[in-house]
């Protein structure tokens, strides 16, 4: 074989043949249109071999098997018939593996996903290491799509429909202790002997695939067609439930599945096909391929054109409350790095250990973790009172209360108790990074590192820069990033930054609304509808109205009365009313509080009668019309450096709807001419807040889009 293959065929003494995966220059296998014919050879090799006596297919790549397909094969179908016909070579491709006559082993290392397991799945057996590296799934939901390649036959008969439904539905990744419970895999072995085990088992193994070994209530379920309804249907419900209907691959995955196992493996192959080829030309679709292209991309970049990261040894947090917990685990735990809490008290910096032990421990409850790993994060967590141990740490970051005077103090007392070169990243959500870096001794070395709460499951960072921050910072600070699990946009200084600029005025005309007596459930309803995964007034009540009430007159003050939030609203705030952080907000809290019962009092408090004037899709238009204008005004005044990274920023930080690519990408489908004179009727009627952005105006003249 040349060394532009693959697929790299060794057939041993012994009668196995290893088939070794790795594809030449990349640093993850992912499988190509190209691979069809490559694979074809190699059966047609392997078919024709009177002395095979098994097969085993293993990964050259260190941390991975297969990630998937290359996602590209689909950009490049210009119709659904041709999309339809990738799954069709897949499909085929994957039958040929699984008809060998000897027993076939996948031996699975790392990420295991999309098309990759399928491959797997197409083996009669699979061995799978122990490391937390590897993870088996069929996220291609998140894409918009269904697993094309035979997933949606092959998982239900290996692990049951309940549980294969779950884990297409949902894009749900399993561990390797997960996938053995699950009859997902076979065997779990260490990395060291993960050969030697596949090997083994090509042995001793039948050349058939496994079936479903299932137990208790999913086996009489499943047993018959009336309890296999119940389960499409509650799979249904359950994934509506969340996508309201804006998601297609949902109702499709179903009925792949259904199709299959109700009419056979070769009605269920057909239908796939044909719904991938149909959910692959989605607007949907097009758009969550886009969102991946884009956080693809931005992996591979610095923040800073020319410049390395510094290496970051040991980290220092100043403030362990919820912030503060939250910045020390994901450096301990995801990014492995060293991290030095700081509190004025030492119930704060228990508060942040326990932080990082109570997350920690659920994981080693489920079995996604072992205590020997809790125990040595734990270890590579520390606090202290004072500056004791920040004369070796190489960025510091501030989680204190948003005080200008006190964060001021901090970059004072960190470039005298810190090593030289230290980094010092603020936390704030609203101050101006240029302020907190007066007065300091080095501003080069002072940046905006604004993380969104809860700091563990969200996302997105801001990496803010002022004129001094140095090149060297910057790509040090979104390296950092990047090691605790975020996906980090450069943006530049403002009040606000970019994330809680666009937020405000959205939230602004949902209060709006709300003190011209829309019913709270109806805004968020609609919004939620929309796309988002909660509603705005939901949200405020988690951010906390004591903070929006903070950030308001600061938004106002240096960007003008468009962002002047209702006056009314300084009612709750004398009420005491802080959010879901106190109990009492928009919403009910508490023991003894089900579901999600709105807090009618609120209507009383701001002298509303509560009726319905709107419609659910001008409810969702009065609020996202602002967001999408305020995104436009942060691109022309050049606070992120593209719509790209502002569509991220979106989808990312605040989880403006995937399936709409972002705010630029949506006013893009929409056509930016259209967005302009929505948002020009509606200035007439509600004011100049409506007022679209010079650069739309220009763009809509100009017949411009932002992606060209």
């Amino acid at each position: 074989m040349t060394d532009n293959n693959a697929f790299h065929l060794d057939i041993r003494e012994d009668g196995i043949a290893v088939i070794t995966i790795d594809v030449p220059g990349e640093r993850m296998n992912t499988l190509k249109d190209s691979f069809a014919d490559e694979v074809g050879r190699l059966m047609n090799r392997l078919e024709d071999n009177n002395e095979l006596k098994g097969v085993v297919f293993i990964s050259g790549k260190p941390d991975s098997f297969i990630a998937g397909a290359d996602i590209n094969m689909i950009n490049d179908c210009e119709t659904a018939a041709d999309t339809e016909s990738l799954a069709r070579k897949g499909q085929a491709m994957f039958d040929r593996i699984e008809q060998l006559n000897v027993p076939v082993v996948a031996a699975i290392h790392g990420a295991c996903l999309g098309g990759g397991l399928e491959l797997a799945m197409a083996c009669h057996v699979r061995v799978c290491t122990d490391s937390d590296k590897t993870a088996l799934g069929l996220p291609e939901v998140q894409l918009g799509l269904l697993p094309g390649s035979g997933g949606t036959q092959r998982l239900p008969a290996l692990v049951g429909v309940q549980q294969g439904l779950t884990m297409i539905l949902t894009g749900k990744q399993l561990r390797a202790k997960q996938a053995l419970k699950a009859g997902l895999v076979d065997e779990i072995v260490p990395q060291s002997i993960l050969l030697e085990a596949a090997v083994k088992q090509a042995k001793k193994a039948k050349a058939k695939p496994s079936k479903a070994n299932l137990k208790g209530m999913s086996k009489l379920l499943e047993a018959t067609a009336y309890g296999r309804g119940i389960i499409y249907k509650k799979a249904g419900e359950q994934a509506q439930a969340k996508a309201k209907g804006n998601y297609p691959a949902i109702d499709k995955i179903i009925k792949a599945v259904k199709t299959g196992v109700e009419k056979g493996r070769d009605a269920g192959l057909d239908y796939e096909a044909r719904a991938f080829g149909e959910l692959a030309m989605t607007p949907e679709s097009y758009q969550l391929r886009q969102i991946f292209f884009a956080t693809t991309e931005m992996k591979k970049e610095t923040g800073a054109d020319g410049v390395k990261p510094a290496d970051i040894k040991r980290v220092g947090v100043l403030g362990g409350g919820l912030m503060g917990g939250g910045i020390a685990f994901v450096t301990a735990a995801k990014a492995g790095i060293p991290a030095r809490i700081k509190d004025i008290s030492p119930e704060g910096i228990t508060h942040a250990l326990h932080y990082s032990y109570e997350r920690l421990n659920k994981k080693v409850k489920r079995r996604h973790m072992r205590r020997a790993e809790l125990e040595k994060t734990m270890l590579s967590l520390s606090g202290s009172l004072d500056y004791s141990g920040f004369d070796r740490v190489d960025v510091v970051i501030e989680a204190v209360f948003e005080d200008l005077d006190l964060k001021k103090k901090m970059v004072a007392d960190v470039e005298q108790h810190g090593k030289d070169g230290v980094i010092f990243a603020t936390n704030t959500s609203s101050l101006p990074i240029t302020q907190i870096a007066e007065g300091a001794q080095h501003p080069d070395r002072v940046i905006g590192l604004h993380y969104f709460s809860p700091v563990d499951k969200m996302p997105l960072a801001e990496i803010i820069t002022h004129e001094n921050t140095s090149k060297e910072t910057i790509a040090t600070t979104v390296a950092l990033a990047k090691k605790q699990g975020k996906t980090p946009i450069v943006v530049k200084d403002g009040a606000g930054f970019f994330v809680n600029r666009i937020l405000a005025p959205y939230m602004n005309e949902a209060a709006r609304l709300l003190i011209a007596g829309e019913p709270i459930e109806h805004i968020d309803k609609s919004l939620v509808k929309f796309g988002f995964p909660v509603g705005p007034i939901t949200l405020l009540d988690e951010v906390g109205i004591d903070v929006a009430a903070k950030v308001a007159p600061i938004l106002v003050k240096e960007l003008g009365t468009r962002f002047e939030a209702p006056a009314a609203f300084d009612k709750l705030i004398d009420d005491g009313r802080k959010g879901k952080k106190n109990n009492k907000g928009f919403y009910q809290y508490g023991k003894g509080v089900k579901g999600k019962p709105v807090d009618k009092s609120v209507y009383s408090l701001l002298n509303i009668e509560p009726q319905a004037k709107h419609e659910g899709d001008e409810i969702a238009e009065l609020c996202v019309l602002p967001m999408l204008n305020e995104a436009a005004y942060c691109l022309q005044e050049g606070i992120i450096r593209s719509a790209r990274d502002g569509d991220i920023g979106s989808v990312f930080g605040i989880g403006f709807p995937p399936f709409r690519g972002g705010p630029f990408r949506y006013m893009d489908a929409e056509g930016i001419g259209s967005i302009v004179k929505r948002m020009e009727r509606l200035a007439e009627k509600r004011g100049d807040r409506y007022q679209p952005a010079p650069l739309l105006k220009q763009m809509a003249e100009q017949g411009k889009r932002f992606y060209e």
